[in-house]
């Protein structure tokens, strides 16, 4: 006999035995290592849907937080654009008060100075006519001192105020 063959006895117990062990395999092993499977393939399919499912829901809140964060910045544009033009519009007034203001302050300024020219022309008017009376004071009596020259001036003077009331009338 030789190693490398079997001998017909050997064969027959070899092949009772595997049958003997496939058997109680089948009947004990088998079940419990395909019930295992099963649940590990309908775990792996549970975690897949779930995967999915969280995919999808990072998604929604990708999308929400895009959509919140385009919102704000929105809003942020909106307010920039209202806060220059509120400060647009301030500026403004404030020109626009500075100019009245200074509208004010000119007409004020320029009507002090009206009054003033009043008031030195008024001066003035008060000092030549107080001139005026004493040069024409000093000249009477120069004049006055000779009869003759008096007699003359008081008869020219008359004339003159009967002329002055001739041509009123």
């Amino acid at each position: 006999m030789s190693l490398l063959t079997p001998s017909l006895g050997l064969l027959f117990w070899m092949i009772i035995s595997f049958a003997f062990v496939f058997g109680l395999l089948a009947k004990f092993g088998f079940p419990v290592i395909t019930k295992s499977v099963n649940e590990r393939r309908d775990y792996i399919r549970q975690s897949l849907v779930k995967a999915d499912e969280a995919n999808r829901t990072l998604e929604i809140v990708r999308q929400k937080a895009d959509d919140i964060l385009n919102d704000a910045h929105k809003q942020q544009q909106n307010i920039l654009k209202q806060a220059t033009k509120e400060a647009a519009q301030i500026i403004q007034k404030a020109k626009d008060d500075a100019a009245i203001q200074g509208k004010r302050k000119l007409n004020e300024a320029i009507r002090l100075i009206d009054l003033q020219k009043q008031k030195a022309i008024g001066e003035i008017r008060s000092q030549v006519a107080s001139l005026s009376v004493d040069i024409a004071e000093k000249i009477l009596r120069h004049q006055l001192e000779n009869t003759e020259t008096h007699d003359k001036l008081m008869a020219q003077l008359l004339d003159e105020i009967e002329n002055s009331d001739a041509v009123k009338n």
